[in-house]
């Protein structure tokens, strides 16, 4: 037996669909009342990219002056008396040799320069005797001449031997490795023990004072640069400041493997933190330096290829999608050219989740709102 539904119970199911529809309806027309919900976005104002324009090389702090230190003389290290790093003042001894042969070399010329002396001594005796006898016309002349010779030779070889003992002489005094400046010693290659040759290096001196960055620019730049140009320096270990330098130097020949000239850039005497060894880097003002703007890598939106940025009106809060040029890529951000200026507002993060128009909230880096 088929049970047919009331009549009251369709119009209830009937009712209860309408008011489900109603109420569906209602919801959509209050949502579309209350409009998208307002987002905060992190903004910031563009930076003075002067000094950052232009080309940009990596570099490390060297000493203006560097000397390599070596002995006048061979011989056995007989000790060093200094490290790597150590600060070394004017003459300070840095390492020794054995003197022992360079004491019997000087104990020898001695003996030789008495050997000289007393031939001298002889010399010049018999050579007065036939003076006298020469004055009576007891010789002649052809064997005077012949004395004479033999004293002026033994005139000449004691002179020589003279000059033989104050060579052995020094060279005994040689055997000190001394500085010949104040500053630190960047390099040991000599060790107590070690045989060496005359001039081998053994320490390698950075004079106290002037302080230079040395870089690699490739030949295809080269061109571009001249002693005395201005640049900007920047240490890596304080990124916060900047000190100026001036190009001193520059290469004659690029380098036979690396295609590159090396570059010297004083720092001027500000930069008296700059430690030897330290990373720094190099710039080279650009012509474009007076009205570049430097922003954070995340702020560039790209929309049909081309560069742009998310500017905001202070007024509406608003955000509009401005282009920009990009004159270059740094490590801290962008360079542009044109676009945004100093005083303008832009979107610093999550550019790709605006639309134009849209409002937002403006907060900084630490989320905190700001008043525009």
């Amino acid at each position: 037996m088929r049970i047919q539904p009331s009549k009251w119970a369709a119009r209830a199911l009937l009712g209860s669909g309408v008011l489900a529809t109603a109420a569906a309806l209602g919801g959509c027309a209050s949502q579309a009342e209350t409009g998208e919900p307002v987002r905060p976005a992190i903004v910031a104002q563009p930076q003075p990219a002067a000094g950052q324009t232009g080309a940009l090389y990596t570099g490390d702090v060297h000493a203006r002056y560097e000397s390599a230190l070596g002995f006048r003389v061979g011989g056995k290290i007989k000790r060093r008396l200094v490290d790597v790093g150590a600060a070394v003042q004017a003459d300070q001894l840095i390492a020794e040799l054995d003197p022992a042969d360079l004491s019997l070399q000087a104990a020898s010329t001695r003996a030789a320069l008495a050997a000289a002396e007393a031939d001298l001594a002889l010399a010049a005796a018999e050579r007065s005797r036939y003076q006298s006898l020469r004055d009576r016309h007891f010789v002649s002349a052809t064997e005077f001449d012949a004395v004479d010779n033999k004293f002026k030779a033994a005139q000449a070889r004691a002179a020589e031997a003279r000059a033989a003992l104050s060579v052995a002489e020094n060279q005994a005094a040689y055997t000190g490795l001394r500085a010949d400046h104040a500053g630190v010693i960047t390099a040991i290659s000599g060790e107590a023990g070690q045989v060496v040759a005359p001039g081998q290096t053994i320490a390698t001196l950075a004079r106290d004072g002037e302080r230079e960055v040395e870089i690699s620019v490739p030949e295809s730049r080269i061109e571009h640069y001249r002693n005395g140009q201005a640049a900007v320096v920047e240490l890596w270990a304080a990124a916060d400041q900047r000190y100026t330098g001036t190009l001193r130097e520059i290469a004659p020949e690029a380098d036979a493997i690396t295609r590159t000239y090396r570059v010297r850039v004083t720092l001027d005497d500000s930069a008296g933190q700059a430690k030897l060894g330290q990373t720094a880097r190099v710039y080279f003002a650009g012509d474009e330096a007076a009205s570049a703007q430097l922003v954070p890598l995340a702020a560039l939106y790209e929309k049909d290829g081309k560069p742009a940025l998310w500017r905001l009106d202070p007024q509406t809060r608003q955000v509009h999608l401005v282009p920009v040029k990009v004159s270059a890529y740094r490590e801290q951000g962008v360079l542009l050219s044109e676009g945004v200026g100093a005083q303008d507002w832009i979107v610093a993060a999550g550019v790709h989740k605006l639309r134009e128009g849209q409002s937002v909230l403006p907060v900084d880096g630490l989320n905190r709102p700001l008043k525009l």
